[in-house]
């Protein structure tokens, strides 16, 4: 259908939800999952949202949503993140994602080891988004809706490079951090910002 799969789905491709989330490691922002449900027909040629340019990615998320026939992109906040941890923030972004969706489906297929607490049938599918093609759109989706969260946040404080790091704890992104301090939206229980606030660097 959208790439040479090794895993066999077990349901009609259009009775399945696939599911993935962007944004476990930076240091700043949501953390971003998303749920869609694909047509049987669909022909989009999907890969791993990580192997494709930032213009690739934009146009393949606009041409995902026009032929899913589900979709919804949820997400869990720095604050949730804080109070959770990122992994149980990560299943809730996921939880909502599905939740939100207005379609019936039979099961849902999740990228990684883990499914999120749901009431639906579900199967964590390792490296799906190179297996399964609605997680491979899923994953697309959040990728695109957590850079431009990014992008955004780069129009408004230009001097963090945010545009550039996505929020990654890159080498400009720390230095940025000491020299500008902290806004609204950092991850204070990551540990390169908590060791700067308890080294009282900024």
């Amino acid at each position: 259908m959208l790439m040479d799969l090794d895993y066999q789905l077990d349901l009609p491709v259009e009775r399945l939800v696939g599911v993935d989330e962007v944004g476990r490691g930076p240091l700043v922002g949501n953390v971003v999952a998303a749920a869609v449900i694909l047509p049987a027909d669909c022909n989009l040629r999907l890969v791993d949202s990580k192997k494709l340019s930032e213009q690739k990615l934009r146009l393949l998320s606009d041409e995902i949503k026009s032929v899913a026939l589900d979709y919804v992109i949820a997400s869990a906040s720095p604050d949730e993140i804080d109070e959770l941890n990122i992994l149980h923030a990560t299943m809730l972004a996921m939880k909502r994602a599905v939740d939100g969706l207005k379609l019936d489906f039979d099961k849902v297929l999740v990228d990684g080891n883990r499914c999120p607490k749901i009431d639906y049938a579900c199967e964590a599918v390792v490296k799906g988004d190179a297996k399964v093609p609605s997680i491979s759109a899923a994953s697309i989706l959040a990728k695109v809706a957590r850079d431009e969260e990014m992008i955004e946040l780069d129009k408004m404080y230009p001097q963090y490079g945010y545009a550039r790091h996505k929020g990654y704890p890159t080498k400009m992104h720390l230095e940025a951090i000491e020299m500008h301090g902290l806004i609204d939206g950092y991850r204070q229980s990551f540990k390169p910002i908590k060791s700067l606030l308890e080294n009282g660097s900024i």
